[in-house]
This record gives structure tokens, C-alpha cells and sequence, in this order.
């Protein structure tokens, strides 16, 4: 079974757990600000809060340097960032060349005090 951990919300920032495309967090949210993007997230926000966030956000972790970062689920994670939630649910894996495999094991949350 898919290891499915909670996380907390403050931990998306630009130390801990990174965006994957973007540099930092406030560019994230300035990319989706407006057009489908912003309503996607809007859409997100009004099924989160009637029934909370039903797709985990997928984490990643670079092996060689440790650094997490947000695989899939950028939209959800601004979602969860706006509308403060204290904990969101995730899924994890390590970067590989290929494919994704989701780990099974629990998440090494040491890594997130470097």
C-alpha cells in the first residue's frame, strides 16, 4: 500500500518543500493568479473545504541532495496554502530517471530540518 502521510501546511515554503517548476512560491501563485488557473484553484478550494482535500499532493525528493519538492499538485498546494489549512495529505517518491514510483514506506521527515 502507497505510504499517505499529513503534512504540515508550513512546510510549503521555499526551504522545506519547494515548487517543482517554479523558483519560489510566490511565483507559483502569481502564475496562477488569473484565467483558468486561478479557477481551477478556486474550484479546489470550494471541494476542499466541503469535503477536504480528496487527492494527496504527490512530494519528491532529489536523492543526491535532499531537497523536496512538490511533484504534482501545485494547484492543490496553493488551495491548501490559501486557505490555511494546518495539515494536507501527501504521497511521496524518490526522483528517478524513468517513471514514478510511489514509496510505500514512511516519509523521512528528518529531511525537512535540513
Amino acid at each position: 500500500m502507497k505510504y499517505r502521510g499529513r503534512m504540515r501546511t508550513s512546510t510549503l515554503n521555499d526551504r522545506q518543500i519547494m515548487p517543482t517548476d517554479f523558483r519560489r512560491w510566490a511565483e507559483a501563485r502569481r502564475q496562477f493568479a488569473q484565467g483558468k488557473d486561478r479557477q481551477k484553484i478556486d474550484m479546489l478550494k470550494e471541494s476542499i473545504e466541503a469535503n477536504g482535500l480528496e487527492e494527496p499532493i504527490l512530494l519528491c525528493i532529489e536523492p543526491r541532495w535532499r531537497d523536496i519538492y512538490v511533484s504534482d499538485g501545485h494547484h492543490r498546494a496553493i488551495a491548501v496554502l490559501e486557505l490555511e489549512l494546518p495539515r494536507f495529505p501527501f504521497h511521496w517518491h524518490w526522483i528517478r530517471w524513468a517513471s514514478v514510483h510511489i514509496e510505500h514506506e514512511p516519509f523521512p521527515y528528518e529531511l525537512l530540518e535540513h
